[in-house]
């Protein structure tokens, strides 16, 4: 057989074997500015969405995921460009990032203060964006884009065309407030535009806040979703509360109609497969789940294993599955802080245990898996190099082998209740443990002391079609494993001692 027919013969098995899995999928994030840039300064010319070479992709299906999310990909313009490089803030952190190897092209402007969802004209175009996302389609992979529903750029063509669109303020309001108003000079005069924010924070100074009280714009805005929804098999939605009635009104004192349920169920008439994933916080998620969106950010576990305590995390696993499984479980991505920066190492792998064996939608963020540290911001088009740092490169490359197993997509998942090893010793409630039970009775068990002290413990096993037999429990993040009768793990449970910070993921034969 020609090598080449091989090569998609290899391709179109992957695709099978991959597009099952969008139950509890995996999802990788790229920094596309950065990324092109990084292969411009390559090959010695621009790069664009064809350049991608195939091996890159090849790697990410090797990895086991199932989507790709291309961040920043949609046009924007010279205004917010030119307030990220007088921002003070954005040229403090730019410059500390590269040292003497700064310069002002490096920082481009959010990719959040769009102008136009079409293809930004340096990274190609819209029909490059089709052809990329064929590309990712011959290897089984989904592609996710930006949505940004809360505001545009200041120089967004609506400004001169449609200023209705927006919400405005007076002269009052600017002296008062500067930091959340801005003047702009339209054919008709000048009219003060509010800067796009939330309830709680001054407004972002190189984004105007869009109107939804102005029924015109909520037209303009699905057309918009629609022209994304032709390019991709997912929408990521950028602050996607900002826009629930009652988060709008609270902030700006303008009522509105919702928003989403009739964008999503219109979208979804025309591309029932679209996959909606919100970016959302303050205990919203629920709500956001129940107007159409099938993924939410899980920010509340983020926080909870920043605190480094189990009981908060071992609540968060209460919730039921038809809300768990609609969760995007993080440890990094664009707005936070690099894992291997923020969480001291054995915490890292601990946490990574907890956020990414439980259901939901696995997030990964480029440059997580080699262990990066430098968090780049997205004012800037460019980063410097890394070194991988291989532990963590290894700890990864092993979490995402077991990712790949059926049972995380075929399986039942239930959390498991650990109790005391001996009286008096009350280690046992830094433990979580939780299984994943398989159609083919295979079993998985997930243990981790989320402490920063040894602890023990028994987990109890609910699994009465253990008894008679004689198991081998084998750790598939190590080369640990123990032999047990099938009878004591469900009499009594599974007696474990684990070091601080100390898991495993036991798969039981």
């Amino acid at each position: 057989m020609p090598v080449r027919d091989l090569f998609y013969d290899v391709m179109d098995s992957l695709k099978l074997s991959n597009m099952k899995y969008m139950i509890n999928p995996s999802l990788y994030q790229i920094n596309t500015r950065v990324w092109l840039n990084r292969l411009s300064q390559k090959f010695g010319r621009r790069a664009t969405l064809d350049d991608i070479p195939d091996p890159e992709l090849d790697q990410i299906v090797h990895w086991g995921f199932d989507w790709v999310y291309f961040l920043g990909v949609w046009q924007t313009g010279i205004m917010a460009r030119d307030i990220s490089r007088a921002n003070p803030d954005v040229r403090k952190e730019a410059i500390e990032l590269f040292d003497d190897e700064f310069q002002e092209d490096y920082i481009c402007g959010s990719c959040f203060a769009v102008t136009g969802y079409h293809i930004h004209e340096n990274l190609g175009d819209n029909a490059a964006m089709l052809r990329l996302r064929d590309r990712l389609h011959q290897r089984g992979l989904k592609l996710m884009l930006d949505f940004v529903p809360n505001h545009t750029a200041p120089d967004h063509p609506w400004v001169q065309t449609n200023p209705d669109f927006y919400v405005h303020g007076t002269q009052a309001d600017l002296e008062r407030e500067p930091q959340n108003y801005i003047r702009i000079e339209l054919p008709t005069g000048s009219q003060i535009f509010a800067h796009g924010r939330d309830p709680y924070f001054p407004g972002w100074s190189d984004t105007l806040q869009l109107n939804y009280g102005n029924p015109k714009l909520q037209e303009g805005m699905l057309a918009e979703l629609f022209n994304i929804a032709h390019l991709c098999d997912g929408v990521r939605c950028d602050m996607a509360m900002l826009i629930l009635p009652d988060i709008f009104e609270q902030t700006w004192g303008i009522p509105v109609q919702p928003f989403w349920p009739n964008a999503i169920s219109q979208i979804k008439q025309q591309h029932p497969d679209l996959i909606f994933m919100a970016e959302v916080y303050w205990d919203l998620e629920w709500e956001l789940q129940q107007r159409g969106f099938n993924y939410t950010y899980d920010k509340r576990l983020y926080d909870r294993l920043h605190q480094q305590q189990a009981v908060p995390v071992r609540e968060n696993l209460y919730a039921g599955l038809d809300f768990q499984s609609k969760l995007a479980r993080f440890m990094e991505n664009h707005d936070e802080p690099r894992a291997n920066a923020d969480f001291p190492l054995r915490v890292h792998e601990a946490a990574a245990i907890l956020a990414y064996f439980t259901p939901g939608l696995h997030f990964f963020h480029q440059g997580q898996l080699q262990g990066w540290s430098k968090k780049i911001s997205m004012h800037l088009c460019y980063a410097p190099e890394e070194a991988t740092v291989p532990h963590i490169e290894r700890f990864y490359h092993q979490l995402l082998d077991s990712l790949a197993l059926d049972i995380f997509h075929e399986g039942n998942w239930q959390l498991l209740e650990c109790v005391t090893a001996w009286k008096g010793n009350s280690t046992w409630n830094n433990f979580i443990a939780f299984s994943w039970e398989g159609k083919d009775e295979r079993l998985l068990l997930i243990i981790v002391n989320y402490a920063s002290d040894r602890g023990q413990c028994y987990v109890q096993l609910p699994f009465e079609s253990l008894r008679g037999e004689t198991y081998r429990l084998q750790d598939l993040m190590s080369d640990i494993s123990y032999d047990r009768l099938g009878d004591n793990l469900v009499s009594r449970g599974l007696y474990l001692d684990l070091p601080a910070w100390g898991y495993h993921v036991f798969d039981v034969n």
